[in-house]
């Protein structure tokens, strides 16, 4: 699991000094997938840097999506929890988009994470603002969304809580309904195993 680092947030702007985001920005609000009666409601928080996150997208969740949340059996809910500011600023700008968008942006950005994050002689920041304009994000509104400390404080202090209310040590990390799981998820079979263990 990739370790949290709280390094990057020495580079952001004083945040004290900066207003709140307001309580009922939509931008905020949960972002999930499948039915919220499912018997099994899984959470994750993840970071669109971490490399263990993007293993997770490419190898395990699409046998997720099709075998548990579009079966009814999970309720799934994204946090997100970037650590560092280019994977803030992915959070920012896909917490921008149609609520629809969410899921297909994130996972788009976890899937090519290699091509964007990692690559030799690229600017991490031009490829999302270029996956943003793919997804429908003119120039005028990502310097907007880049320029929003306050929607950038909100993120930074919802990942401080969750940090400090689940002891969240790396990503990704689950919770099966309330059983917190701190270890890699390397296959859908156990994956599917804490399911069954949670009640699905």
């Amino acid at each position: 699991m990739s370790l949290y680092r709280r390094s990057f947030l020495a580079a952001l702007p004083a945040l004290a000094l900066i207003p709140k985001a307001r309580a009922e920005d939509s931008r905020l609000t949960p972002r999930t997938l499948g039915n919220p009666k499912a018997p099994v409601t899984v959470n994750e928080w993840f970071s669109l840097t971490c490399t263990h996150c993007a293993h997770f997208e490419m190898t395990v969740f699409q046998d997720v999506k099709t075998k548990l949340i579009d079966t009814g059996k999970v309720f799934y809910v994204y946090h997100d929890f970037p650590l560092d500011q280019i994977a803030l600023l992915g959070a920012m700008v896909a917490r921008s988009l149609p609520v629809d968008r969410y899921v297909p942006f994130v996972n788009s950005m976890l899937a090519s994470q290699d091509r964007w994050a990692f690559a030799r002689d690229v600017n991490p920041k031009k490829q999302i603002q270029q996956m943003a304009a793919l997804a429908g994000i003119s120039a005028d509104q990502f310097a907007k969304i880049d320029a929003d400390d306050a929607f950038r404080q909100a993120l930074v202090a919802q990942q401080d809580s969750d940090q400090a209310k689940y002891n969240i040590g790396g990503t990704p990390f689950f919770m099966f309904n309330n059983q917190p799981y701190n270890q890699e998820l390397l296959t859908f079979e156990a994956f599917e195993a804490e399911v069954k263990k949670a009640g699905g």
